[in-house]
């Protein structure tokens, strides 16, 4: 069904033939930035949502919405995407990617200008479309840029500069986008305006986001120039691990991991989205929005942390035993945030973005172990599996909305224990191996 990352077998591109010996260190340079580029935009995204759930005075369900339409473009544009690749190649699929993020971006101007939320919706789609394609030959390109048994330990460090941008966009969002906003009115304030002053109390504080989304912009155009400027190396599955097979589904642990790629991306999207609200409550924090927004770098952060030191560290250990360790440790966070207040729900919930670190990496590299020439079409059914960020925050923003949200947490919770299961009980790999 998915056909992501096909072979390329293209006269002017001169193909890798057998699986590199020594990872390529210039290609692992350039792609890290894309990696970087994508989690800082992915994040503004917990920036946004008290943003506009302000601005049109929408409730937990509705704002939702922001991470629903942003995640479900991954599934809706996953297999376009690999048609893409398929198409044109990995370095013009990483071209055209940039670019298409760069117009997402772009839109956020009229959006803003409107404003209408339906509108910031839209380009928040053509934003995930363009980050889809990049996903879809990011992740398994670095997976065999080098030796099968270091595949682990590559996207771990890749993925450390994708958290190098989350860590940096609650910053960036919390001056240039909060921080530039007046201050936002209340549910009874805004019932008694007029619907021209409605409008303009919306266009003054949508106007905050313009020019930091056209400055992205104009980053992501660039990246894209320097990008279609350097040489990638050009990797063939199907002549390096054999022929074909049919089909993908009857890989147990592919489709397994498929599943913990959607509750991981659920888990940790719903988090960092309800943190900025679950901060600023009385009960937990009692911080102003931008205040609370700050804290988001700290949970971000501690990804970028974890994802560096899991690096080096599963080159010594077992990539099923150190995925099962961190899935039992956020789920004991999470748990404990929900069962206090104050400043320790706050930093227990904190601390749950460094134990998230290596969670994605790891479940993508078990889950492709061994498929070979499939490669390919199962990075495409991971890739698509991302549509967990779009739909566990809208099942928890409906749990908030109805059970308050303290203890609308105990969806992640879920999500980190079928984890533990899958770490352990999920792959037939051997425990004793490595990434």
């Amino acid at each position: 069904m998915f056909k992501s990352v096909p072979t390329l077998n293209k006269p002017a591109e001169a193909a890798t033939t057998h699986a590199p010996v020594k990872t390529d260190l210039g290609a692992m340079a350039m792609v890290s930035t894309l990696f970087f580029a994508w989690g800082f935009l992915t994040c503004l995204n917990d920036i946004l949502i008290p943003h506009l759930k302000n601005i049109f005075d929408l409730n937990y369900a509705e704002v939702m919405l922001v991470q629903f339409a942003f995640f479900s473009s991954y599934f809706v544009f996953s297999l376009p995407s690999g048609k893409v690749v398929e198409w044109i190649g990995y370095a013009r699929s990483m071209v055209a990617g940039l670019v298409t993020m760069g117009c997402g971006a772009l839109l956020f101007v009229p959006a803003a200008m409107a404003p209408a939320f339906p509108l910031f919706l839209t380009a928040l789609i053509v934003l995930a479309a363009g980050m889809t394609i990049l996903q879809t030959s990011a992740n398994p390109y670095v997976a065999v840029l080098g030796p099968p048994r270091t595949a682990s330990s590559r996207l771990n460090l890749t993925q450390g500069f994708n958290s190098l941008g989350t860590t940096l966009a609650p910053l960036f969002g919390s001056i240039l986008i909060l921080g530039g906003a007046a201050a936002p009115a209340l549910a009874p304030a805004l019932s008694s305006m007029t619907a021209d002053q409605v409008h303009s109390y919306r266009l003054q504080q949508a106007a905050s986001v313009k020019v930091p989304y056209i400055g992205l912009a104009i980053a992501l155009f660039v990246l894209a120039a320097i990008v279609a400027a350097y040489k990638l190396p050009v990797i063939e599955y199907a002549e390096a691990h054999g022929p074909v097979e049919d089909s993908i589904w009857k890989h147990r642990g592919l489709v397994l991991g498929a599943i913990g790629i959607f509750v991981y991306v659920g888990a940790e999207v719903a988090i960092g989205s309800f943190m900025t609200n679950y901060f600023s409550h009385k009960e937990t924090g009692n911080l102003s929005l931008a205040d609370a927004a700050r804290h988001l770098q700290y949970y971000w952060g501690g990804a970028m942390v974890g994802r560096f030191v899991g690096s080096g560290v599963l080159q010594k250990l077992p990539t099923r035993a150190l995925l099962g360790f961190n899935a039992a440790i956020a789920a004991l966070l999470v748990t404990l945030s929900m069962l206090s207040f104050g400043s320790f729900a706050m930093w227990t919930m904190i601390a749950v973005g460094l134990f998230n670190s290596i969670m994605f990496p790891n479940i993508f590299t078990l889950a492709i172990a061994g498929l070979g020439p499939l490669t390919g079409k199962a990075s495409g059914l991971l890739v698509a599996a991302i549509v967990g960020g779009a739909i566990i925050p809208e099942l928890q923003g409906i749990l908030a909305d109805h059970i308050g949200i303290h203890h609308a947490f105990i969806l992640p919770v879920l999500c980190y224990l079928y984890i533990l299961w899958y770490a352990f009980k999920g792959v037939r790999q051997p425990l004793a191996s490595t990434g």
